[in-house]
């Protein structure tokens, strides 16, 4: 089932194709996590945004002053009439001294995005003003074409979705965190089957359960930490249940994108910068027998 639900990343930088938003992307002044899986403080991830109508249905990031990138199943009816993006929020109720809304004036699905499989599960919408960056109001980096992701690198995901499968996310509802380390594809298609996990996407979470996305999260970012910067791997996309083993959750990888992404944004482009794995790749060793159905993250 698809999953409208957030989790965060960490980052790096190593290479560039727009040196303005690269000066600029994946900094979090305020935050010095190294692990977690709780309640994000205000600032740790200054690109996460929520997505509302009359609440909060998906995240997305902030990839320059006037673009957000969220998945492409958020949009449903392919419009994005009445949604407002909200920034700067720690939690969707109380008090959000550095909440900042706007408007979306044009929606960009990815022409081949398949609601079928969830191929090229991929959005970006135009803000109706640019924000202004501050310690709470930051753009992420993306990852780069030439990025690699080994198996057991760990990653962060961010958003206000459901903490277990219908269960919703409490009063005051604040932003939650959690790490889960990328599982290769390979691996992954043990479990959904080959068919199923295409090279536009990638797994994290552990096998043994227990950390994930959910419900709500969808169209946030999963981060990745290099070199002081966060990059951004991939955006929620789906999964079966939530944290259930053997059954990682499903991220579109945005490095597959550097091209559409660039294409649709000609001026004032996103930092994209190359995340680059050491050592070898475990995933490239994986068998597995047999197949299991696939299933998708609602």
């Amino acid at each position: 089932m698809q999953r409208l639900v957030n989790f965060h990343i960490a980052f790096t930088s190593n290479g560039t194709d727009s040196d303005l938003s690269v000066s600029f992307c994946g900094l979090a002044n305020l935050n010095n996590r190294i692990v977690g899986g709780q309640n994000a403080p205000a600032g740790f991830w200054p690109w996460q945004v929520s997505l509302q109508t009359s609440s909060h249905f998906c995240g997305g990031s902030l990839i320059n002053n006037q673009w957000v990138l969220t998945a492409a199943h958020c949009f449903p009816s392919g419009s994005a009439s009445g949604v407002t993006v909200v920034l700067g929020l720690q939690s969707l109720q109380g008090s959000n001294p550095n909440r900042v809304s706007r408007t979306i004036t044009t929606l960009i699905i990815h022409p081949n995005y398949n609601s079928e499989t969830s191929d090229n599960d991929i959005a970006l919408l135009q803000l109706s003003s640019p924000v202004t960056f501050n310690n709470y109001i930051t753009p992420v980096c993306l990852s780069a074409t030439n990025s690699t992701f080994y198996s057991g690198v760990n990653t962060w995901v961010t958003g206000w979705g459901n903490i277990g499968s219908g269960v919703s996310l409490p009063a005051p509802q604040t932003l939650q965190e959690v790490q889960v380390p990328i599982v290769g594809n390979r691996r992954c298609k043990c479990s959904y089957g080959a068919s199923s996990i295409t090279d536009n996407m990638v797994c994290a979470g552990l096998l043994e359960g227990g950390k994930d996305s959910c419900q709500g999260d969808s169209g946030g970012p999963l981060v990745i930490k290099q070199n002081n910067r966060w990059i951004q791997a991939g955006v929620v996309s789906f999964g079966i249940g939530c944290a259930l083993p053997n059954f990682p959750g499903v991220y579109t990888r945005v490095s597959q994108y550097q091209t559409w992404i660039n294409t649709q944004i000609t001026s004032n482009q996103p930092g994209f910068i190359a995340f680059t794995s050491n050592g070898t790749d475990s995933d490239l060793s994986v068998s597995c027998p047999g197949k299991k159905l696939a299933g998708f993250r609602l």
